[in-house]
């Protein structure tokens, strides 16, 4: 495969000037010399004008001549080329694709919504303008393809009822996420001569269809968790507070009068609502 080659090609200025003495000079030395000869002079420097060419900073022109591959000009400056080169534009400033929202399925076969924020550039001037059609639409094309595999590779998130636990996610695993993006995405457009700068996930969701159905799974995760937490604290007090009673003798209590009061501490300590209190103005027994 043919590789870039970076060429300077000669002094714009310099042509310009040679145009402007050959120009000028033979249309005004026709009527004085009476000489078709002059005519030539014109005809040569308005073939000299279809070689300027200007190259902006952060841009580039492919030359080529008669379909074989001359160079590529990358320094920003005015020059002046054969003028029988086909010059070709190619950007090289960094450009930004938000790719539209795609519906893929997940690791675990859940349907998302997912985009794509992508950073690139064109980093050799021939792959993006001979190895590839037509290189925007290239990058476009392949992003959506890495995003699609990307999905497919993790799951959405974490449930403690299916049985998988994954240490790296959609939701949760951004970093880690876009590194595995950017990586997928660099192979993919390798191939065209594109550097990608940054890569990252724009959007994600559950799909419509299953958006309610997750949502209630999650608030039912959320609230078992905190409910094992609240339960774990009880439990931790309920054994304090018998020990407590043990070590300062304040009541000795049977099995059975243990058990009540466990059970009662708990009813209290993992209770929606606030307990309402009841005086026993007789024995333990009434």
């Amino acid at each position: 495969m043919k590789e870039e080659k970076t060429i300077v090609p000669a002094n714009g200025y310099l042509m310009l000037f040679i145009f402007i003495i050959l120009f000028f000079g033979s249309i005004i030395a026709i009527p004085i010399t009476q000489s078709p000869f002059f005519g030539l002079g014109i005809f040569v420097a308005l073939l000299i004008a279809f070689g300027f060419i200007m190259v902006q900073p952060n841009g580039s022109r492919v030359l080529l001549l008669f379909g074989k591959y001359v160079g590529s000009v990358k320094q920003n400056g005015f020059y002046w080329v054969n003028p029988f080169y086909t010059k070709k534009k190619i950007s090289l400033r960094a450009s930004n694709f938000d790719s539209e929202r795609l519906k893929v399925n997940d690791k675990l076969g859940n349907p998302v919504m997912i985009s794509t924020i992508l950073v690139w550039r064109v980093k050799n001037t021939y792959k993006a303008a001979f190895d590839v059609d037509n290189y925007e639409n290239f990058v476009k094309v392949q992003t959506d393809a890495a995003v699609r595999k990307l999905a497919s590779m993790y799951p959405y998130d974490n449930f403690a009822d299916d049985g998988h636990d994954e240490d790296i996610t959609l939701r949760s695993s951004v970093n880690e996420v876009s590194i595995a993006l950017e990586k997928e995405i660099d192979e993919r457009l390798s191939i065209a001569g594109i550097e990608v700068l940054e890569a990252r996930i724009g959007y994600l969701a559950y799909a419509q269809e299953i958006a309610n159905a997750m949502l209630k799974r999650q608030q039912a995760t959320a609230i078992v968790a905190a409910r094992h937490k609240i339960v774990e604290g009880a439990v931790s007090m309920v054994e304090m507070a018998l020990e407590e009673l043990g070590k300062k003798q304040i009541v000795e209590l049977d099995e059975e009068r243990k058990a009540a009061m466990v059970s009662n501490l708990m009813v209290i300590l993992c209770g929606d609502k606030d307990a309402s209190p009841v005086v026993n103005a007789g024995t333990l027994n009434h």
